[in-house]
């Protein structure tokens, strides 16, 4: 057994004023399958860089282990996926490879292929296939799972259980609960660590946080009350200041010869109310700090366009094809107002084709597609590449209600010191809730969502959930997350 010590840890990026980690301590055990969880930007991926040496920081970070992080740089996406291997690893043993994509259930013939044509679950497979052979590391594995089909999903959680210990940032609830066996949590206050999968974490995570809003009334009564004291206290010491120039509010009297005592009077009143003042200001401060953990999720909201018919879109037999090659054949069906569509299937099967020959692109289909006439569509891609530049310049360009826009990316948990920076510079996280805060900013028919969730944080899944639950707008959507799936779909497709 051998631990990963943290002590004292502050680190902020290079001209930020705002600290990532302030002072923060913590032990990991490096047997344990550790799941890493916490809201968007509070600094997961942060860590594991730090972990890695990769960035100067405050405080002492000891380990015995090799680090090792995925997912690996592909310098040649073109390359043959045995040749890109082998230049990550250098030598190794063929029949080690074959036995961890034996587990992964990918088939031998991918090696012989250029990696830039594998499906991205297969791609994922190779490069943790690839991982795993690298016995006496320590492995810090982030958000593999986007982009894999659910299948895929089951298929990797299962091989992680069976390995030993790691640190793996995802937000996939079913995920987390097949293979990891603690769970490190970055909270608002603090980072603590709890035995268990994630459903056992979130069970400890509701019982606190019910007992932390119990407690929530008393302690803004309380806090009412001490500011109400504190304020008294320096009315009265205000009051006695002005007695000691000879004037009484509170009758005519205007003595000069009471100055001297009033004013000893006054000095020892004034210093009594700052005591009292200072004291009560301190309790105020100290009962604030008990609900600083608790994860502020307020609820979104969303005013959809009600259309003229039941029916908005209908596909018959539609195949799509790319340079020949079909990607998809035979898709039938209707989307009807109220509908919440999930669209699945494999890796690879069209599900994105036909999300974007239902917004319009021009693709090449056979088949028939009948669309409503004047339907509004509002889409979620789901690459994030492209964002750049400031939120405003972005609202402008979508012709977004800025106001609108910014309070929705406050109910994601963005920060007001997140307004100010280039989109560039977000996270893979913060990115996607630009673009679902868009498309909830917009009134539209019909909401088409690619992969929404890819890198979202488990508390934002939870509030678009209670979202599409109360508002029930009509939604085609592809997604890989078999809870939200559970939850929102009225029809699956299966492709």
């Amino acid at each position: 057994m051998s631990m990963i010590d943290v002590k004292n840890l502050t680190f902020a990026y290079e001209g930020s004023y705002d600290n990532i980690f302030e002072n923060v301590s913590f032990r990991i055990d490096t047997d344990w399958k550790l799941g890493f969880t916490g809201r968007n930007g509070r600094g997961k991926t942060t860590f594991l860089n730090l972990l890695l040496g990769r960035y100067p920081y405050q405080g002492v970070i000891t380990a015995s282990v090799e680090f090792e992080y995925f997912p690996y740089e592909v310098r040649d996406r073109n390359a043959d996926t045995a040749d890109m291997i082998t230049e990550i690893l250098g030598t190794f043993e063929s029949w080690q490879l074959m036995r961890e994509m034996n587990l992964l259930e990918v088939s031998e013939d991918v090696l012989y292929r250029p990696f830039s044509t594998l499906s991205n679950g297969e791609q994922t497979k190779v490069l943790l296939a690839a991982l795993f052979l690298r016995e006496n590391s320590f492995l810090l594995i982030d958000e593999p799972t986007n982009h894999l089909d659910v299948r895929t999903r089951e298929t990797v959680s299962r091989y992680l259980n069976l390995k030993k210990g790691f640190i793996l940032v995802s937000h996939d609830r079913a995920f987390l609960d097949g293979c990891v066996d603690h769970i490190m949590s970055i909270n608002k206050a603090n980072i603590e660590i709890q035995k268990g999968n994630f459903s056992s974490w979130w069970r400890n995570k509701e019982l606190q946080d019910s007992f932390e809003l119990a407690e929530n009334e008393k302690l803004k009564k309380d806090i009412k009350r001490l500011t109400e004291t504190a304020r008294e206290k320096v009315q009265w010491s205000d009051a006695a200041e002005r007695r000691k120039i000879g004037f009484n509010p509170n009758s005519a009297e205007k003595s000069i010869g009471r100055r001297p005592a009033q004013g000893a009077k006054a000095k020892k009143m004034m210093s009594r109310a700052k005591a009292i003042e200072a004291r009560q200001y301190a309790a105020i401060e100290e009962k604030s700090k008990l609900l600083k953990n608790l994860e502020d999720s307020e609820d979104l909201k969303l005013i959809t366009l009600k259309y003229h018919s039941k029916s908005l879109i209908e596909l018959r037999n539609v195949g799509i094809s790319y340079d020949g090659r079909p990607a998809c054949q035979n898709i039938s069906f209707e989307i009807r107002q109220g509908d919440r569509i999930a669209l699945c299937g494999k890796n690879g099967s069209g599900k994105s084709s036909i999300l974007k020959l239902v917004c319009g692109d021009a693709l090449d289909f056979e088949g028939k597609l009948y669309k409503g006439s004047g339907l509004i569509i509002s889409y979620v891609p789901q690459d994030t590449s492209f964002l750049s530049g400031s939120l405003k310049d972005y609202a402008i360009e979508h012709e977004l209600d800025e106001t609108l826009f910014r309070a929705m990316l406050r109910k994601l948990d963005f920060s007001r010191l997140q307004f100010e920076k280039d989109m560039a510079d977000f996270s893979g996280g913060q990115k996607k809730k630009v673009l679902i805060a868009g498309s909830l900013s917009q009134r539209a028919h019909l909401y088409v969502w690619d992969e929404p969730l890819n890198f979202i944080d488990v508390l934002s899944r939870m509030q678009i959930e209670k979202l599409l639950l109360e508002y029930k707008p009509t939604l085609l959507f592809v997604e890989h997350d078999a809870a939200f799936c559970q939850n929102i779909a009225t029809k699956k497709i299966e492709l």
